[in-house]
């Protein structure tokens, strides 16, 4: 007798339903139907609104980054607006000063904190310490950020003495006539001064509460500065406003300066070796 005829294929749960749309069996052409793709279109990111001809996932640079610059520069252009034009936030101005106009002498000492004579100092200690710091700790451009405090704090009168020029704002009845109080330099002094100290501080202190008192700190200052200009009737309120939004606009160009990469620490942290793959580095 010869071998038997071969009958017809058996189906195979494991095989034949393999071929169904969807099974996930083995040797399933559709078995990767269940999972998410290694490179999936749908799991991209955009890139932030702000930088164009760049397709994701390439990182970019958001549009809120000169957000902190454009309500300090909106609020110096309508003040300037209104005192040039002698507008009606100009009387409202002189008459919240003769409310708070009360010449003493706690206010004068509080307004010596924005004279040159003062403020200058403190700023120069704080650009040697951090430059000494930052070049023992093996910074590369070690200079970089104090040396743009300085250039801003030289800046200063470069700015305002054509405002005051310009402007021709008269003084409060408690001093001797003249022009030019607008805007205040003491107050533009002070928050340069002071506020370019502080973010040089900022990345060599340890902690979040030392680094929230000397911001606390550093506004206090700057808030009694123009506190005792305008009680003592050195300068009207919208003056000290002024002064405000223009130092404000100053210390974000030195805070973009450093957020760059030239900071006073930036540079030391990446000189620092990485260590062995299986040993945990990092700051403490």
């Amino acid at each position: 007798m010869g071998d038997p005829r071969p009958g017809p294929p058996q189906l195979r749960p494991g095989r034949a339903l393999a071929h169904t749309p969807g099974a996930l069996g083995p040797g399933s052409p559709h078995r990767s139907d269940g999972r998410s793709p290694q490179t999936p279109r749908g799991a991209r990111r955009s890139d932030p609104v702000g930088r164009l001809g760049t397709t994701p996932p390439v990182p970019g640079r958001p549009t809120s980054f000169l957000l902190p610059a454009g309500l300090p520069a909106l609020l110096l252009a309508l003040i300037t607006w209104q005192v040039v034009a002698d507008g009606p936030l100009v009387r409202a101005d002189e008459r919240l000063s003769r409310a708070l106009r009360h010449p003493d002498r706690l206010s004068g000492l509080l307004s010596d904190l924005g004279n040159v004579q003062v403020a200058v100092p403190v700023l120069a200690a704080v650009l040697v310490a951090v430059s000494w710091r930052t070049r023992r700790a093996g910074a590369q451009r070690w200079w970089a950020a104090p040396a743009a405090a300085a250039v801003l704090m030289l800046l200063v009168p470069a700015l305002v003495v054509p405002l005051k020029d310009w402007t021709a704002r008269p003084g409060t009845p408690a001093v001797p006539p003249g022009l030019g109080y607008y805007p205040s330099g003491h107050t533009v002094t002070a928050a340069v001064a002071y506020g370019a100290a502080t973010l040089l501080l900022l990345p060599l202190l340890r902690g979040a509460r030392a680094r929230r008192t000397l911001v606390l700190g550093c506004a206090a200052v700057n808030l009694a500065v123009g506190f005792g200009l305008v009680r003592h009737g050195y300068h009207w309120p919208l003056d000290v406003l002024a002064g405000w939004c223009l130092g404000a606009l100053l210390l974000w160009v030195l805070w973009r300066l450093a957020r760059r990469g030239d900071g006073p620490v930036s540079r030391s942290r990446s000189r620092r070796p990485s260590g062995t793959p299986g040993s945990r580095t990092g700051p403490s």
